[in-house]
């Protein structure tokens, strides 16, 4: 297990040098950079430029430097734990996602809770008790959160809140506790307005869930260690708890990969039409005004993220699954 996981340790190295290479220049494809479409736009507007600060500026960040210079003064300062400067918000990039994390770790992180405190107990019964009534509605239940789209449930649940609880539209907090230091208060507003961006992130996710689950612990119930395990007396609870069910969820598992970097990145869609102050609207809005800094740091903690989730899903299995075998070895 050391080894393995040293050896998976030294190859995350150029994995990610490969992956900041393929962010930075498909951030860079674009034609011009963030400061000179700044210009235009003052141009446009009739608005004057200071041409001195935009100078001052391409020669700090290097934007008037070769590109693979650019990418050497970028990757070093990732490095160094400087993550550049917001172009668009004109404040460096760890003072502004300070508070954007904290709000999308708590929506990612209760999230995540609420689908799976849904999803496994409908999951287990509908495979347990299959073809009954109770199969039958909340199948029909997980289909419709299945086809129903996010940004639709969105504006539904956010009219309802209005009506029958008084929550102010949008934002995950009132809008007297905006920019202001955390309060009890300020917290009781936002729990009052967690609840709707976490249903509606949350009931795609956790329709997906019951049917996977419930497929691959219908395919495991029918298997033959199953039967003998029947035979020899086990108990139903203690059969399908100790057996089937941990060899069901071995691909939530290997989901961890892909878990880790939604915590951060958030519903970035959701985030948009709910006007959540996340770091997932932030980095659409990024994107769209070639802030590259600010662009570039959030897309490589995702990756960093995705490839020290994929280690530990990798991990987990196999500790879980006796089956699974971290070293190959040679057939006899």
């Amino acid at each position: 297990m050391f080894t393995y996981t040293v050896r998976r340790l030294i190859t995350m190295v150029p994995t990610l040098i490969a992956i900041s290479v393929i962010i930075f220049v498909i951030i860079q494809l674009p034609p011009g950079d963030y400061l000179s479409t700044y210009v235009a736009e003052l141009a446009a507007q009739g608005e004057g430029v200071n041409n001195e600060r935009i100078a001052y500026l391409r020669e700090k960040y290097g934007l008037d430097e070769p590109l693979w210079r650019q990418y050497l003064m970028w990757a070093g300062g990732l490095l160094r734990g400087d993550l550049g400067y917001s172009f668009e918000y004109q404040l460096p990039v760890s003072e502004l996602i300070g508070d954007r994390l904290l709000l999308t770790f708590v929506i990612s992180i209760v999230t995540i809770l609420f689908t799976y405190a849904v999803a496994f107990p409908i999951g287990i019964y509908t495979a347990v008790r299959q073809y009954s009534i109770g199969d039958y509605t909340l199948s029909f239940i997980g289909f419709l959160g299945l086809a129903t789209p996010n940004f639709l449930l969105a504006l539904l649940l956010l009219y309802a809140a209005n009506i029958w609880f008084g929550t102010s539209i949008g934002g995950l907090m009132d809008p007297q506790y905006v920019g202001q230091p955390w309060s009890w208060g300020k917290v009781g507003s936002v729990l009052a307005h967690l609840w709707v961006p976490v249903v509606v992130i949350g009931t795609s996710g956790t329709a997906a869930m019951i049917r996977r689950l419930r497929a691959n612990l219908l395919d495991e119930l029918q298997k033959q260690y199953v039967v003998t395990g029947r035979a020899k007396g086990l108990s139903p609870g203690r059969l399908l708890l100790k057996y089937p069910l941990r060899l069901a969820i071995n691909p939530f598992i290997a989901d961890i990969g892909n878990l880790l970097p939604q915590v951060v990145s958030g519903a970035a869609i959701i985030s948009v039409v709910l006007d959540l102050p996340t770091t997932g609207q932030m980095l659409i809005g990024a994107l769209k005004s070639q802030d590259m800094y600010l662009a570039g740091s959030f897309l490589m903690f995702l990756a960093l993220l995705t490839v020290v989730g994929m280690l530990l899903s990798d991990l987990a299995l196999a500790a879980l699954d006796p089956r699974i075998r971290l070293e190959g070895k040679a057939a006899r």
